[in-house]
């Protein structure tokens, strides 16, 4: 009697699965020696037929700086370049022409012209001081750029160089005479002949500098330093952003220990959240006099006080006519787009933001100009997702040309101007693609067909797409497609190490964990095929809060995502979930947490494991949890606040105090700690520490200069205090906030393992 084929094939299957050997820490912490390098800085050559990018094989020494490599867009010739050819590649990020026939750019501190008709690069400049933030003039024959903060124009003909701003730093107060060095100065000159000659000299060296460079000095007094210079296109004027530093700001410096000169060295660090901020203003400065406007912000005296702002770099259109910018408060509850009247200095708003809780989404420090430079397109969450819009320059008429319950991740405008193209996750929210519209609106036509993530580069002609492709088990790779509905792609890459294909990597399922409040969140789970009930379960808490960690696409975990199948291997169920604050699910999600951490998001993560419990039969007595960063501080809060629902929890690189990080990441969510206490105080780990019954595990780079290793210092003194004992902590001497030695890693997840080899299987 013979086997039916389905029946064989399982067989054999399960044959290939049984001679799989077992994963072991060390071999899924290989990090990108085992999962490969994801191609970046991907862009098209000037024909459309060959692909440019970085890239590095798994087999190279981990601080090894990625190569350039070049594809055609058939998939043949894949090969890396030397040296020399990789200076002559396209560049990456550039300014190009209004034909994008040529760009500029800065590489390595000067200025390169890139022709993309010939495909090769000519160096503008080659100098010690450094140039940067190169821009063609508006007649595209000279090119604009930055030395020594200030701004200079080369013209391209002959190479002739012309300085048209005078931007100096104020000298310090001891540079200036005193009264008695004054009046001795001025004995000299009148008792000596030589010296008066001297001194004649010099004013007619300084009168003839005034008069062949008549602009008066702008000065950067103490505290102002120079951001970018732009020229405006009538070549009247130069923007200027400048940043003002926060008097009194006191910056924490981050100890390195482990250095080539095998004295302890300081990394400079950042203050904390509250302490005074730096802020942007524009400057207007006159090509012609060097007189100075500024641009202004619209703000009135209120009550006593100007409400704090800060302003970005103006854009102007293609024609040089009209140039707008973003405004944001700095309490971020509001954004303006903004028209600037470069003569004046006077600005118009365009569009208001307003968010009680904080503004953010993954593109809302973005404008693009329209091909006939009318209007200008930018996205909004202001109906609850984040879409894309379009404002009139001069009627400030607004149109939302996206909508509905998904988000725009990318925008990018065709060579002729008439499409968009956009990235969305409309469809499904667990995948992006690129869709392409009509500049002026309406249907969206989808141009990727394979679920997953697609970071896609159109090629100049419009007619080819390179995408950076990746899906929940197959690592990010780089295919070649026509532009249209339907194509077929073709895979340029293959980034993985071989053995990393000889394991059954898995294709986890998403499932809806149903919250206390009736919301349904996604989650990841990783369930053994013999999980039987009355087995162990770990949640894992994805880093950032606002990241999106529930997909079809290669993981921003990837060792997390290795680690779980080595956890199912040893029995354990494993939920992975995009608790609220995670981005991708719409603003009213992205905001529940506002003014308490570790309130809706950990909830979350209580209802889970409950969840676990009722669904799958898991021992409530035998659930970890772990995770770093924000996921690090969700496990603390868990084992502090909620001891009985956690038998033991690894919280890695763990903010510990928020009064302690950094001011732009919290003071969006908890305001700051002098106006919104109870929110610190409800928000941080330490306050809670007495409430620590399970094991705990912490581990933290030394050398982190995000969360600083002082978190983890203080909360260690805490539970000195406290006199607590069932917790351990692992420290990381040449590690920052991410890893990069796979030995660190390898170590951080042995601890991890036994820990809950120890805790979830009594």
């Amino acid at each position: 009697m013979g086997i039916h084929r389905p029946a064989l094939a399982l067989l054999i299957c399960a044959a290939a699965f049984a001679q799989t050997p077992a994963l072991t820490v060390d071999h899924v912490m290989r990090g990108p020696g085992l999962y490969g390098y994801e191609p970046t800085d991907v862009r098209w050559s000037g024909d459309s037929a060959r692909i440019y990018f970085k890239w590095k094989q798994p087999s190279d020494p981990v601080l090894k700086p990625r190569d350039t490599y070049v594809a055609g867009r058939d998939g043949s010739g894949l090969r890396k370049l030397t040296e020399e050819e990789t200076q002559a590649t396209p560049p990456a990020a550039a300014y190009s022409t209004r034909d994008h026939k040529r760009s500029v750019y800065a590489l390595d501190g000067d200025i390169f012209l890139y022709d993309y008709h010939t495909d090769k690069a000519r160096r503008l400049t080659k100098t010690i001081e450094k140039e940067d933030n190169p821009k063609f003039t508006q007649d595209e024959n000279r090119v604009a750029f930055t030395r020594a903060n200030n701004l200079f124009v080369l013209t391209l003909e002959n190479g002739s160089i012309e300085q048209l701003t005078n931007i100096v730093t104020t000298p310090p107060a001891d540079a200036k005479l005193t009264e008695s060095q004054e009046l001795l100065k001025k004995q000299e000159t009148g008792l000596l002949d030589v010296a008066k000659q001297r001194a004649l000299v010099k004013e007619a060296e300084e009168a003839r500098k005034k008069r062949d460079h008549p602009q008066a000095p702008f000065e950067l007094v103490a505290g102002q330093t120079l951001v970018r210079l732009d020229l405006c296109p009538d070549e009247k004027c130069v923007t200027a952003v400048i940043s003002e530093g926060a008097k009194g700001s006191k910056r924490s410096n981050v100890p390195n220990y482990i250095t080539e000169s095998s004295y302890p060295e300081e990394i400079p660090g950042r203050n904390n959240v509250g302490d005074n901020q730096d802020r942007q203003r524009v400057a207007i400065l006159d090509t012609s006099t060097g007189a100075v406007k500024w641009a202004d912000s619209g703000m009135k005296l209120v009550e006593g006080k100007v409400r704090e702002v800060e302003m970005f770099a103006p854009l102007w259109n293609d024609a040089g006519t009209k140039s707008v910018l973003l405004q944001r408060a700095m309490d971020n509850k509001d954004r303006w787009v903004l028209a600037l009247d470069a003569a004046t200095g006077g600005t118009r708003v365009l569009f208001t933001d307003h968010d009680d809780a904080w503004i953010q989404h993954p593109l809302d420090d973005r404008l693009v100009w329209s091909q006939n430079g009318d209007n200008v397109y930018f996205t909004s969450e202001r109906d609850g997702f984040g879409h894309l819009y379009a404002v009139n320059y001069d009627s400030g008429a607004t149109r939302q040309l996206t909508s509905g319950k998904f988000e725009v991740t990318g925008i990018a405008l065709s060579e002729d101007g008439a499409k968009l193209f956009l990235t969305t996750s409309e469809g499904s929210l667990y995948e992006r693609h690129l869709y392409a519209m009509s500049a002026s609106g309406g249907a969206r036509t989808r141009i990727t067909m394979e679920p997953g993530n697609h970071e896609a580069v159109v090629s100049p002609d419009d007619k080819w797409i390179a995408d950076v492709f990746s899906y929940t088990n197959r690592p990010p790779e780089l295919f070649s497609l026509e532009n249209r509905a339907g194509s077929q792609a073709r895979k340029l890459t293959t980034s993985p190490a071989p053995e990393f294909f000889k394991y059954p990597w898995r294709d986890i399922p998403i499932v809806e964990v149903p919250a206390r409040d009736g919301v349904r969140v996604p989650a990841r789970i990783y369930k053994p095929a013999n999980y039987r009930p009355g087995g162990p379960a770990v949640i894992f808490v994805h880093g950032a809060g606002y990241l999106q960690n529930v997909h079809r696409w290669w993981s921003q975990y990837p060792a997390n995502y290795l680690f779980h199948h080595l956890l199912m291997e040893r029995g354990y169920l494993i939920l992975d979930i995009d608790y609220r604050a995670s981005s991708g699910y719409g603003r009213d999600w992205r905001a529940a947490i506002y003014r308490h951490m570790g309130g809706k998001d950990l909830e979350d993560q209580v209802d889970a494991a409950r969840w676990l419990t009722s669904q799958y039969g898991v021992d409530a007595r035998r659930i970890g949890i772990y995770g770093g960063s924000y996921g690090g501080f969700i496990t603390l809060m868990a084992m502090f606040t909620t001891p009985d629902v956690f038998a033991a929890g690894a919280a890695l690189r763990p903010v510990t105090d928020w009064s302690h990080y950094n001011h732009g990441y919290t003071s969006n969510i908890l305001n700051t700690p002098q106006s919104d206490p109870e929110a610190y105080r409800l928000s941080s780990p330490l306050n809670f520490a007495d409430g620590l019954k399970g094991a705990l595990l912490i581990c933290h780079g030394m050398v982190d200069t995000n969360v600083f290793f002082q978190d983890t210092v203080r909360l260690t003194q805490k539970l000195i205090e406290l006199r607590k004992e069932n917790w351990s902590v692992a420290t990381y001497p040449v590690e920052d906030h991410a890893f990069v030695q796979p030995t660190s890693w390898a170590d951080e997840y042995r601890r991890i393992l036994q820990l809950f080899e120890a805790n979830l299987k009594k």
